[in-house]
């Protein structure tokens, strides 16, 4: 109902009345356009602002082309606006929320008042400022009110408007100018350089340039032009300021519990539940934001770890920049989804702080928000109790309610020199935009073997690996005892394990002398692990179950063959071990030294 609604225009008196009375929202009455369009309270929902006319007509086009209601106006100083409405308050929430959600409009779109605009540019002819839409009630309007919701309308004389109170001559301006302190007045020229008016430095001194922008601003607005703004001037100003955080109700929340009291934009998210250290307060509408409170008692370990733990979660984006102190740390992550917020700071035994979560794409509004949130944060008396909360939801990957980031695949490799060169499968490398080692260290592909499925990692920090590959050149015997190592769990597990089977063929099934079967059942985290043999030596690395097309029986792996691998190596001018020595060796010291040589491979979106 609600598409087939916006799907229309303005209508007839009488099928308007219906839509009134019967749809979810729809454009003001004829009553309430002509009462209010002459005020802040009819509202529009801005899509989109542009520098130039010709740019913000040619950019309405589409937008008229499939939405209804839209306006252009003149903002001033040379900006357009490109609007729906009019509408009451609620509805334009409605509209903003829906078309939000189903993306016919810009993330970053928000609900502003008739005070904002200057003079109408589309339609052309069309003036809502001055000449608002009118309709009266005709024969049409009464049968239709027969199949409607029965809404009472009376017709009365508008009461007569309040005048105006009056405003302040230039020496009384000037005269209530001076009782404001420094950050009062850093704060006028702060939303006047947000107005587009100011572009010199914030430092509270009214200057020839302040005056100026005062000056251009009283011009645009319909004011006196004196270079001193009075006080209902700024009052006016603030609430052009405060027009994007409109819906958002920033209210200060005290939490005794965890100490912590900050400004929360209680219009996006609700308190949900604590798990210790955080206070979650999750998105109550379309809007997908998020507020996190901190608080624990620690020392500066507990600090810095905190630091490490949470660039491991999904909500903290891998890009972005970061800095950690002594005694505080800020993280921001940032992606083509999602901008993350965090602050914390060590004050007499307890880590205390916040994260703001925000959609990408709203960054006026996210940055005004974090601004509100940051000035007003203070903490006092103790941390949150451990055992706060019901912890009756538990996961692995969860910390506190949060999920860990987990990377796109993880598979298995192994060293082959003392510099820390791993082995994998080429599988595991493919698309990567980041690949790592053990999680932390990261790694860079040095050179693949497509045809084989082979490639060679380099850490960007040289590593001490406990043990290295050791490649076998004899032939091995058939139905000899081999061995996987790998992580067969994608890195569930805190070490690889060994996995049991026998040597079943030493070529491929097409005859290929560069692979061996193994009648062994692998998992697909052990891909890429070594497998030996018998005395310990490496027979080659394990492929993957599936190469895209077809998918192996249960029980047959296949191994690139050693001689692939030392190839690929030898291109490289990479050094291996090798030997001829076919023995036996205790599976004590096998899983010892298969333990030191296997490394978890993961690779991240």
């Amino acid at each position: 109902m609600i598409r087939q609604f916006l799907n229309t225009s303005f209508k007839p008196a009488a099928v308007v009345l219906t839509l009134l009375m019967t749809g979810p929202f729809a454009p003001l009455s004829a009553t309430a356009q002509s009462s209010q369009s002459q005020s802040a309270n009819v509202a529009w929902v801005q899509i989109e602002a542009q520098p130039n006319l010709n740019s913000a007509q040619e950019a309405i086009r589409g937008y008229a082309g499939r939405l209804p209601d839209v306006n252009g106006f003149s903002l001033g100083q040379g900006w357009y606006a490109i609007v729906l409405g009019p509408y009451s308050r609620e509805d334009a929430a409605q509209v903003l929320r829906v078309y939000r959600r189903e993306a016919q409009i810009p993330r970053d779109s928000f609900i502003t008042f008739t005070n904002q605009f200057r003079q109408q540019f589309w339609p052309v002819g069309t003036d809502f400022l001055t000449n608002p839409p009118r309709s009266t009630l005709t024969d049409q309007t009464a049968e239709t009110q027969e199949s409607a919701p029965q809404t009472e309308i009376t017709s009365q004389a508008a009461p007569a408007p309040k005048p105006p109170a009056p405003d302040e001559t230039k020496n009384e301006a000037l005269r209530n100018e001076r009782a404001l302190d420094r950050t009062a007045r850093m704060q006028l020229q702060s939303m006047l350089k947000w107005a587009g008016f100011y572009d010199s430095g914030i430092d509270g001194a009214f200057g020839r340039g302040t005056r100026a922008s005062m000056a251009a601003w009283q011009e645009v607005n319909g004011f006196e032009v004196t270079g001193v703004m009075t006080t209902l001037q700024r009052a006016a100003l603030l609430k052009q300021y405060n027009a994007i955080l409109d819906g958002m109700d920033l209210r200060m929340v005290r939490d005794e519990g965890a100490g912590v009291e900050m400004m929360i934009p209680l219009g996006v998210v609700n308190f949900d539940r604590y798990e210790p250290p955080f206070g979650h307060y999750t998105a109550k509408g379309d809007l997908d934001a998020q507020v996190l409170t901190i608080s624990q008692r620690g020392d500066q370990a507990t600090l810095w770890g905190l630091y490490d733990i949470m660039q491991t979660l999904e909500i903290v984006p891998t890009s972005g920049p970061r800095e950690r102190k002594k005694d505080s740390f800020v993280l921001i992550g940032e992606d083509g989804h999602m901008v993350s917020h965090t602050e914390a700071y060590l004050r007499d035994g307890m880590v205390k702080g916040f994260t703001l979560i925000w959609p990408a794409g709203d960054e006026e509004r996210r940055r005004r928000v974090l601004g509100e949130m940051k000035a007003s944060f203070t903490t006092f008396g103790a941390a949150l109790d451990p055992a706060a909360g019901d912890n009756g939801t538990q996961s692995i990957d969860l910390l506190s309610g949060l999920e860990i980031r987990k990377p796109k695949l993880a598979r298995s490799g192994f060293y082959i020199d003392t510099s820390g060169t791993v082995v994998t499968t080429a599988e595991a490398v493919a698309g990567c935009a980041r690949i790592t080692l053990e999680d932390d260290i990261d790694a860079s592909v040095v050179a693949t073997d497509s045809e084989n499925g082979i490639a060679i990692l380099r850490p960007h920090e040289p590593l001490a690996p406990i043990s290295t590959a050791r490649f076998q050149r004899a032939v091995p015997r058939l139905q000899s005892d081999v061995a996987v190592s790998g992580y067969s769990f994608e890195g569930v597990l805190n070490g690889p394990t060994l996995t049991y089977g026998t040597l079943a063929d030493i070529r491929g099934l097409r005859g290929e002398t560069s692979l061996k079967r193994l009648a062994l059942n692998a998992l697909p985290g052990d891909a890429g692990g070594p497998v030996f043999d018998a005395g310990g030596a490496v027979l080659g690395m394990l492929l993957p179950a599936t190469n895209g097309t077809q998918k192996l029986p249960e029980g047959v792996s296949f191994v690139a063959d050693g001689s692939a691998v030392l190839a690929l190596l030898q291109r490289e001018g990479i050094n291996a071990q090798t030997t001829d020595a076919l023995g036996t060796v205790d599976p004590v010291d096998l899983s010892t030294s298969a333990s030191g040589m296997t490394v978890l491979v993961s690779c991240w979106e």
